[in-house]
């Protein structure tokens, strides 16, 4: 399945990753309110017989009094689990729980995942088409071939409902979109190609007869396996392999590939000879999708033929075919239609969005995120995975695939207001934080992690080690190894650690340190102990001194005792006030407020600084800022003697001629709540807002923490912005994903 990420970590961060707080990854939350006995009655007892009787007269209207629409059931026996073989229906689970995750991640669709104890391919094909009533598609997933084949086109047949077996079909899509652009690229036509298939398997019998469907003469495919080339007349293969058997005299993998234009390989691990890529075509194309080793590496590709253009499974190659591209988004499109099953003009149409895409002008978050400013050539022929238009691109084209070829029973009329409302669905935080996390992969940081002897602080360096993000710079006495050894890292001395009191770096701390309070009250000997035996003093010398490029701290002590000691040693960015914001983030919002650290009664002017700075952080998260002032007083109803600094923020922000949305005074839901914001047509907001500044740090963190506590969504921070070296502090009960959040935040400046 080559949407396997190469990102490392150790065995025990993945079980505590699945472990921690509420086992596994998903919970299911009711979507209506279940307070009130009235609530209780309309959910379940007498009211829900309305509807059970309005699905009865007319099934149809299931799609609109039930969740059906929007659920797809992510199904396996466990048959072929990842690269692991055959463990069964319950080791399958962690899976299948993922790749619910991912749908709605991606998609904004519900999923469940089944498992289902049996091998028997009837009873399995039994199962799953009685769930008809239950889901509105059903996703196959890690069952082994042959019989995936039957159970798929089993199911085709007797289910109303779209039926997709992603291991053979999302490849298939992807690999189609990467052929479409290197064909363009080199100037072939998809008829006149001469492909090599390198496998048998269920994705390499489905990229084969997707290649076919879209034009690729079939005299023109040559599929092997380990025995060599399938051809006419061969007797070891099963049905499905035979039907592309070709008529050839060619019986190697090496005598298939003499002037192939095209290698799809979905096989083993270096398969691929360099002597081989020399003797095919100029200006090939090579797909080693093997995972987590391809068939060739690209280097090694480049090194034999350096016109090739090479793709492979791999996130640390460009063009990575990753199925996560494709199957959330073409469940989207396939569900919003009502579609009866998913054909191939809706997984061409899928191809061509995608392959489309990679053609079209990357935009500014997707370019600064990953480091270049990609375009479209040789090594970019498939988009990035979190690019965030393949929400709005491929779902509209698979809808309009599926209105045209006749399988959609609920056709789309305004197309235009159908794409808003998949931009709507997701949340830009979360494609921008992904994105975040990619950049940080490709421009690797130093970040100190101050308080390294504890362990949830080296469970996150070891994270952003392994992740690939950077280099973690611990601060910690030496039995800062022993913790590596017990967290499972075999060679402990592979990560660098600072301790203050063996370091070298200790005298030019002392004086730099000295300089800079010697005229604050403190004796040299006072600054001399406070290096030693701080860790934040330590941590930010460091910093200062150029032995790392960011620092991420808070687990041991308070936001604000950390801060002071933080402020001890580096100082505001010039001409800036530091704040802090807090980002509540949701499936399809993000709400940041500020300032929720720092400042306890900000000036009018100084509020006016922290709603500019938000948005400048809001529109880096791809965000389009609208500020709200928060306060008691609607515009002025009731009256208070603490409104002066809001209304002087605002006229600040009018004569500077900013460039967003902003407005106050108001309260929370007349800034949150359309139908409230209706009340005031003279408000300069043109929807609700997503930036919240507080009047005064005690309403600021008294909200931020009850909602961290009570709102039920993600919460991100506080962020700390407004300092002159990018310095984090996380909150006392930040967890490794967190702290890592934190650090590559810190890193890539987003939070600054």
């Amino acid at each position: 399945m080559p949407d396997t990420n190469t990102i490392q970590f150790s065995e025990r961060e993945a079980l505590l990753f699945h472990s921690e707080g509420r086992p596994g990854k998903i919970e299911i939350i009711a979507s209506k309110p279940l307070t009130t006995q009235r609530d209780l009655a309309l959910a379940y007892s007498p009211g829900v017989a309305v509807p059970v009787q309005a699905i009865a007269d007319d099934p149809a209207t299931a799609y609109d009094y039930t969740a059906k629409g929007n659920l797809v059931a992510v199904i396996s026996n466990g048959t072929a689990i990842l690269g692991m073989g055959n463990l069964g229906a319950l080791a399958s689970k962690p899976v299948m729980e993922g790749k619910s995750v991912l749908f709605k991640r991606f998609a904004d669709v519900d999923s469940i995942d089944i498992e289902l104890k049996t091998e028997d391919v009837n009873r399995f094909i039994d199962a799953v088409e009685l769930m008809e009533p239950t889901f509105g598609g059903i996703n196959l997933e890690d069952i082994k071939a042959p019989e995936c084949f039957v159970i798929e086109q089993a199911l085709r047949e007797r289910m109303n409902i779209p039926v997709f077996h992603d291991d053979q079909h999302g490849t298939a899509i992807i690999t189609a979109a990467g052929i479409i652009n290197a064909c363009l690229l080199t100037g072939r036509k998809l008829s006149e190609i001469k492909v090599v298939v390198n496998g048998a398997g269920a994705a390499a019998i489905a990229c084969t007869e997707l290649m076919k469907a879209m034009g690729v003469r079939g005299d023109n495919v040559l599929m092997c396996d380990r025995e060599g080339v399938i051809y006419r007349g061969r007797e070891d293969v099963n049905q499905w392999q035979s039907a592309h058997a070709a008529t050839t005299d060619r019986r190697t993998l090496t005598e298939a590939l003499h002037g192939a234009d095209v290698f799809l390989g979905l096989s083993a691990a270096g398969a691929l000879k360099p002597e081989m890529v020399k003797d095919m075509a100029p200006a090939p194309i090579i797909f080693a999708m093997a995972n987590p080793e391809p068939e060739i590496r690209p280097e090694l590709a480049k090194a034999a033929r350096p016109d090739a253009i090479v793709a492979t499974g791999r996130s640390d190659y460009p063009n990575q075919v990753n199925n996560v591209i494709g199957f959330p988004f073409i469940f989207r499109g396939a569900l919003d239609v009502r579609a009866t099953g998913i054909n191939d003009e809706m997984k061409i149409a899928a191809a061509n969005a995608i392959a489309e895409l990679a053609r079209q002008r990357v935009p500014e978050e997707v370019a600064l995120a990953y480091g270049v400013q990609h375009s479209f050539g040789a090594d970019y022929i498939i988009p990035a995975p979190f690019d965030p238009r393949l929400m709005e691109l491929v779902p509209s084209a698979v809808a309009q695939a599926a209105m045209a070829s006749g399988v959609a029973t609920r056709p789309i009329t305004d197309m235009d207001a159908y794409r808003a409302k998949l931009r709507a669905r997701l949340n830009p935080t979360t494609s921008v934080l992904s994105m975040a996390y990619e950049g940080a992969r490709a421009r690797p940081k130093r970040v100190i992690f101050a308080e390294g002897e504890e362990e949830v602080v080296l469970r996150a360096a070891i994270a952003f080690k392994e992740g690939g993000y950077g280099t973690p710079v611990l601060v910690g006495r030496d039995e800062v190894y022993d913790k590596l050894r017990a967290l499972g890292i075999k060679d402990p001395s592979e990560y660098e650690l600072h301790n203050s009191r063996v370091s070298p770096l200790v005298p030019k701390m002392v004086d730099f340190l000295y300089a800079r309070l010697q005229r604050r009250g403190y004796l040299r000997r006072e600054i001399e102990r406070m290096v030693n035996q701080d860790r934040n003093i330590f941590g930010s010398l460091l910093l200062q001194l150029g032995e790392a490029d960011a620092m991420i701290t808070g687990i041991t002590r308070t936001w604000a005792q950390t801060m002071r000691e933080i402020m001890r040693v580096i100082d505001a960015e010039a001409g800036r006030t530091p704040f802090g914001i807090h980002l509540m983030v949701g499936q399809s919002h993000t709400v940041f407020i500020a300032d929720t650290t720092v400042n306890e009664r900000p000036t009018g002017e100084q509020l006016a600084d922290f709603a500019e700075q938000t948005a400048a952080v809001a529109r880096r998260m791809g965000h389009e800022p609208r500020v709200a002032f928060l306060s008691y007083s609607t515009f002025g109803n009731p009256k208070g003697v603490y409104l002066d600094n809001i209304r002087e923020a605002v006229g600040v922000l009018d004569g500077r001629g900013v460039g967003f949305e902003y407005e106050g005074e108001m309260p929370p839901d007349v800034a949150l709540n359309p139908k409230q914001l209706a009340n005031y047509p003279f408000a300069r907001l043109s929807a609700p807002a997503n930036i919240l500044i507080m009047p005064g740090l005690q309403s600021a963190h008294i909200s931020a923490k009850l909602l961290r506590e009570l709102g039920g969504e993600s919460v991100i921070g506080p962020m700390l912005i407004g300092m002159e070296k990018p310095v984090q502090i996380a909150p006392m009960t930040a967890t490794a994903s967190e702290l890592v959040t934190l650090a590559v935040l810190a890193a890539g400046e987003i939070a600054r």
